[in-house]
């Protein structure tokens, strides 16, 4: 027993050594972090320019798309800059964000997908190369939607699961 607690016992040179590392690793979080926040302004800011140009083109569905993918974007990366704030917070990698990114990618593709298709098979357009484009659009947006399936499960039983953590935890 004596053996155990000598051995979880810190030398001054490993308490040193381990104050370093966390000290380092802060100041990668904290840099992160604010590039995180300059890249979601950016996206956020891109969008805003996407928006105004789809008003001055009348609403054209190609603009708002773009909208669309550039507000996703900086959606994701605040998604990821709650999971790097967490897992500073907490010192610990949370799940959960990262499905939560994996489904906006997802649903921004199948948004890109859905207009890069709807161009390829317009009036006048249609060529045996376009054809090859959908049936390869089609493909992919038949496994993203698998995936969509997956994540938003997956999503649901790990907040399921938290909940019957939290409800044992607390009677």
């Amino acid at each position: 027993m004596e053996a155990d607690k000598a051995e979880h016992e810190l030398t001054p040179a490993s308490a040193f050594v381990s104050r370093s590392f966390l000290k380092a690793e802060s100041a990668v979080y904290a840099a992160l972090g604010l590039i995180l926040v300059l890249a979601s302004l950016l996206g956020i800011g891109s969008a805003g320019e996407a928006l105004w140009n789809a008003a001055r083109g009348y609403g054209s569905a190609e603009l708002l798309v773009t909208t669309i993918d550039r507000l996703l974007f900086a959606l994701m990366i605040v998604e990821i800059l709650h999971t790097v704030r967490v897992s500073f917070r907490s010192g610990t990698l949370v799940g959960q964000p990262f499905l939560v990114v994996g489904l906006i990618a997802s649903i921004r593709r199948v948004l890109v997908i859905t207009l890069e298709t709807t161009q390829a098979s317009g009036p006048g357009k249609w060529t045996p190369d376009s054809q090859t484009i959908v049936n390869a659009h089609m493909l992919e947006l038949a496994v993203l939607g698998g995936l969509i399936l997956i994540l938003v499960l997956s999503i649901y039983v790990l907040r399921r699961s938290e909940q019957i953590a939290d409800a044992s935890g607390s009677t």
